[in-house]
């Protein structure tokens, strides 16, 4: 009695160890196999953007590496914070993922008390996508001819300029806010829902002047239908080598760089995680895919650079620098 019971149990043991190896079998295989359809990467603005520049860039030539299609929408609102939302609040499968940057993981938390995620904590990090250096740009027939004078004239007319900027929390918006809280202005500032609309507004003379991202306005400014006052980097951009840093221009403590970086929602499998970030390397490291940010003003970290874990450091980093700044401009 008591054997054939032994027997029973470990019988029994047995075909439930068959059965818990048969369903990880199936569990590492379909973790394995991802991804399986196509993959929504959110861009939270609209699109013909700098954002929306990067992710195309980046996303044709990660869809090759994970052999499925990376789809591209536009989530415009919010200086970002919509579409990041939608993002954050998405199922943690690897399906759905986020172009985010340092206005909508860096400069929301102080420009939006109400704002539904924590950058630093309701994101998954995959990695840095691009650096791109920040300019000062006006219409084409801006009274100033450099720098120094755009200083003047906005200084002197403050109560008549117009400010474009792609949303409060962009980085158009917050690194003007910037500018402006250094030179002590209070222009009119006229929202959009990208960079894009901002742009071709600029373009055709309807507003003043903006800041933000190279990319997207180096054709521009090749082109003359906009004007270039400075680049708020400590050297000059090989793509835009006439412009002046706003150093050799006269505004030395204006340096301010921004960043497009990939997210998926938080609780995303770590090998998820890793096949997305190997995918971005690859990007990075293919010379077509190189060329095109480069030329477009983009800078590439290095392989160190482009980790989870850097990606999340920087995160945290520029809460903290954005912060203190935003909320003090603000104030005044």
């Amino acid at each position: 009695m008591h054997k054939t019971l032994s027997r029973r149990l470990m019988a029994g043991l047995a075909a439930a160890m068959a059965v818990g190896a048969g369903l990880g079998l199936s569990l590492g295989g379909a973790a394995a196999a991802y991804p399986e359809r196509p993959i929504t990467m959110i861009v939270p603005f609209a699109a013909g953007g700098p954002t929306d520049v990067i992710a195309r860039i980046v996303a044709e030539n990660m869809s090759k590496t994970l052999g499925q299609q990376i789809i591209v929408e536009n989530v415009a609102g919010a200086g970002g914070t919509t579409g990041s939302t939608r993002a954050a609040q998405a199922a943690p499968d690897g399906y759905t993922l986020v172009m985010g940057h340092m206005g909508t993981h860096g400069a929301a938390p102080a420009l939006y008390p109400n704002l539904k995620y924590d950058p630093a904590k309701d994101f998954a990090p995959v990695g840095l996508a691009a650096g791109t250096p920040i300019l000062i740009v006006a219409k084409k027939d801006f009274p100033a001819k450099d720098l120094k004078e755009f200083v003047a004239y906005v200084k002197a007319n403050a109560d008549k300029v117009n400010q474009a900027h792609a949303g409060v929390g962009s980085v158009s918006h917050s690194t003007c806010t910037l500018l402006d809280a250094q030179l002590g202005i209070k222009p009119t500032l006229v929202p959009y829902g990208g960079t894009g609309p901002a742009l071709n507004d600029l373009v055709s003379g309807q507003v003043d002047f903006m800041c933000d991202q190279i990319v997207n306005l180096v054709p521009q400014i090749q082109a003359g239908t906009i004007k270039a006052y400075a680049v708020a980097t400590p050297e000059r951009s090989p793509s835009l080598p006439n412009v002046p840093t706003t150093k050799e221009a006269g505004l030395p403590d204006y340096q301010v760089s921004a960043w497009n970086a990939i997210f998926a929602p938080k609780g995303t499998p770590q090998d998820i995680i890793a096949k997305l970030n190997n995918a971005l390397v690859v990007a990075l490291d293919d010379e077509s895919t190189r060329k095109r940010l480069l030329d477009l003003g983009g800078v590439i970290a290095d392989k160190p650079g482009r980790s989870p874990q850097a990606l999340n450091d920087l995160v945290v980093s520029e809460v903290a620098r954005w912060t203190p700044v935003l909320k003090g401009a603000n104030s005044k």
